[in-house]
């Protein structure tokens, strides 16, 4: 298949309820471009990018793929749920939930070889947020070039209702608490994200730069899992505490 279908295939998946095989002989510059065709057809729609995920920051999912350095995909407006409110199921194929530290940009991030001071320099405030994930491949049986093909596995996300800034906070540090259905199931720090959000978004910065892109004033930018995800069905509530950050609740219909 070329790269146009299969770009049209996973936007199919969206509408048919249908996953894809796994999408062989991709390279990772095959599967950015084919996320980008989505990514055209989506805005083209009528959902603009709000921001972007940066996947794959753990250790253990780059190990798993042989990969020594994350993704991104990007994320749209039709993508954000409300906090609290009722999240249809039915609209994602393989859903599970994460816990993340997001951040919202107050200025643009548009030169090169930025560094984490830029970052900080440009974040407006910080939240905790809970990301979707989904996968248009057929039970989960990924690897680097179908995730990034599947626009980082991403799904959708529902942030925190309070700004907080970051000064004086290192993300690093913080610690998070993920439950599923009142249950804890996880915890985690900041520093299982490439060693702190802040170098994970970084990266992001830096990359989509590097592709042409650029991140702008009210981006919103998922930094990455602080534990491991869970699946969710219909019924299920989930929710993270993050140290410094607040809470966030998601509610699945």
């Amino acid at each position: 298949m070329s790269l146009d279908q299969i770009a049209a295939g996973l936007l199919a998946a969206y509408t048919t309820g249908k996953t894809l095989a796994p999408l062989p002989g991709l390279s990772p510059a095959d599967a950015y471009e084919i996320q980008q065709l989505q990514a055209r057809q989506r805005v083209a729609g009528g959902h603009p990018v709000i921001g972007y995920k940066v996947g794959l920051t753990s250790a253990a999912m780059q190990q798993q793929l042989g990969v020594d350095q994350p993704d991104y995909g990007h994320l749209f407006s039709d993508m954000l749920h409300a906090a609290d409110g009722s999240i249809p199921t039915a609209r994602y194929l393989q859903p599970r939930a994460e816990p993340e530290v997001a951040l919202v940009l107050g200025a643009p991030l548009r030169r090169p070889d930025l560094g984490v001071a830029d970052l900080v320099s440009a974040t407006a405030y910080a939240l905790p947020a809970i990301e979707i994930i989904d996968s248009r491949i057929t039970d989960w049986k990924i690897t680097l070039t179908d995730t990034i093909a599947d626009n980082a596995s991403s799904g959708g996300l529902v942030l925190g209702s309070t700004p907080v800034p970051l000064a004086g906070i290192d993300l690093s540090l913080v610690g998070c608490v993920f439950r599923h259905n009142g249950r804890i199931v996880h915890t985690g720090a900041g520093a299982a994200v490439i060693g702190s959000p802040l170098n994970a978004a970084t990266w992001l910065a830096n990359t989509l730069i590097e592709r042409g892109a650029s991140l702008e004033a009210g981006h919103v930018i998922l930094t990455g899992s602080l534990t491991a995800a869970v699946p969710v069905q219909p019924g299920d509530t989930v929710s993270t505490t993050i140290d410094r950050l607040g809470s966030v609740t998601a509610v699945f219909d």
